[in-house]
């Protein structure tokens, strides 16, 4: 009974904040914008805006050409797969799940398996959206979708040639231990890993 009692909360309070959500009106008033750069993978516009306050200002908006997709394998033994690399707007090596980009006109989903080929070399017989996420939404319209696949079979990578990558095969559990010492930063991976681990009760 109490169980029942806290899923008609949850039903509730979701119902409450969609209802909510529907009701918000935009304080920004866009007046003009102007493109600044484009290359093929962003484009960066520069908006004369009126602020919340009434006052003019200007935004600067990056728009993406594609989705970013991760994913988020899982064996029968609930390890999964993380991608080293050094990114180099950071300066920095990172452990990340496999993620890409997948074209704005092609579906999510085949992006995903494409990626997940290209990374890792797995192919998945089960997939499952677990996330609809914003990376960076003050800078950025970037919409990304994060998979959980399942009923892998083994294959060869093909990376890029602008990628330079380790493959390592580590308990989810583990790779959740990696998000709480901040030794995962990144944060599609942070996002899907913790997202994954509460689906699974890890």
């Amino acid at each position: 009974m109490f169980k029942i009692y806290l899923y008609l909360i949850v039903i509730y309070q979701t119902i409450k904040i969609r209802l909510a959500m529907k009701n918000y009106r935009n304080p920004w008033i866009k007046i003009s914008e102007k493109k600044i750069y484009e290359n093929p993978w962003i484009e960066v516009n520069e908006h004369q805006v009126i602020n919340p306050s009434g006052k003019n200002g200007i935004y600067g908006k990056v728009s993406f050409k594609n989705k970013a997709i991760g994913i988020i394998p899982l064996d029968h033994d609930k390890s999964t797969w993380l991608i080293g690399q050094y990114r180099y707007t950071l300066n920095e090596y990172s452990w990340e799940i496999p993620t890409g980009g997948g074209p704005l006109e092609v579906d999510i989903l085949e992006s995903a398996r494409r990626e997940l080929k290209e990374e890792t070399g797995l192919e998945a017989a089960k997939w499952t959206q677990i996330l609809r996420i914003h990376n960076s939404n003050s800078v950025t319209d970037e919409e990304g979708f994060i998979y959980l696949a399942e009923d892998l079979t083994a294959g060869t990578p093909e990376f890029e040639e602008t990628e330079k990558l380790e493959i390592m095969k580590i308990p989810l559990a583990d790779a959740i231990n990696m998000v709480m010492r901040c030794e995962i930063t990144d944060a599609m991976s942070i996002a899907g890993i913790l997202k994954a681990g509460r689906l699974l009760s890890l």
